[in-house]
């Protein structure tokens, strides 16, 4: 998109005389009143200037008029000349803001064609974006049939449920009174436990005393075996003097 904007006329379109900036009304003041002193009137004179002036006046009215008409000359010259200074620094501010403008434009042309690339990029997104939503809609129309579909079997699934509770809850019943014995059975089996550790240990105890019983039965054993043998030394002894005796 291009942005047109109107041309600018500026001072250059203006025809100014070659000779103008040598223009001096003064001068033309002083010529004009040299000529009127010698009685007769300009032969340059512009009918212009000299409008409205009677011949049948005197030269020294005649001055007078023309001084008068010359200096209402000067101050519309300089009213022009200042309106035309006016006029020139409008025109620069003018070329200045057809600048500033023209530089706007370029920036937002700039602005314009990034905008249109990205437009252009968020066009394809955009029907990227309505096929993958399409796709979407096919996905979401294909899950609510399915969805139907299994509301329709718990809802044939609901008729039996009923049953099903019932069954459930005795299983439920049934389960509970199962963990009831399994926890009185696994207190018996604690109990039987802490009674086993205890003959274990008794058992033990047993041991250590049957083993020292043994000992001392042993050690009785000895005891009995050295009394034996001492009671046959004793009656040897009482045997052999008895003999002596007999002999004697």
């Amino acid at each position: 998109v291009k942005l047109k904007y109107p041309s600018v006329q500026t001072a250059d379109d203006v025809a100014i005389p070659d000779d103008f900036s040598d223009f001096s009304l003064a001068k033309t003041i002083s010529r004009i009143e040299g000529q009127l002193e010698g009685d007769s009137l300009p032969e340059c004179a512009d009918d212009n200037v000299f409008c409205g002036l009677s011949k049948d006046i005197g030269t020294e009215a005649q001055i007078r008029f023309l001084k008068a008409k010359l200096h209402v000359m000067q101050e519309e010259l300089d009213s022009v000349v200042c309106e035309c200074s006016k006029k020139e620094d409008e025109i620069q501010d003018l070329k200045f803001k057809v600048k500033t403008f023209e530089e706007d434009c370029v920036r937002q042309q700039q602005t314009i064609t990034s905008q249109q690339s990205q437009l252009e990029k968020y066009k394809n997104l955009f029907e990227e974006a309505n096929k993958k939503c399409d796709g979407l809609q096919q996905q979401l129309s294909s899950i609510e049939r399915e969805l139907e579909n299994k509301r329709r079997l718990q809802k044939q699934a609901a008729t039996s449920q009923s049953a099903t509770e019932v069954r459930l809850n005795r299983a439920l019943e049934e389960a509970e009174k199962y963990k009831d014995i399994a926890n009185e059975d696994h207190q018996k089996i604690e109990v039987l436990k802490s009674e086993n550790k205890k003959l274990e240990r008794q058992k033990g105890e047993l041991m250590i005393g049957f083993k020292k019983q043994l000992k001392l039965i042993d050690i009785l054993k000895r005891q009995k075996m050295h009394i034996e043998a001492a009671k046959m030394l004793s009656f040897s002894e009482e045997e052999f003097m008895k003999a002596l005796e007999w002999g004697s």
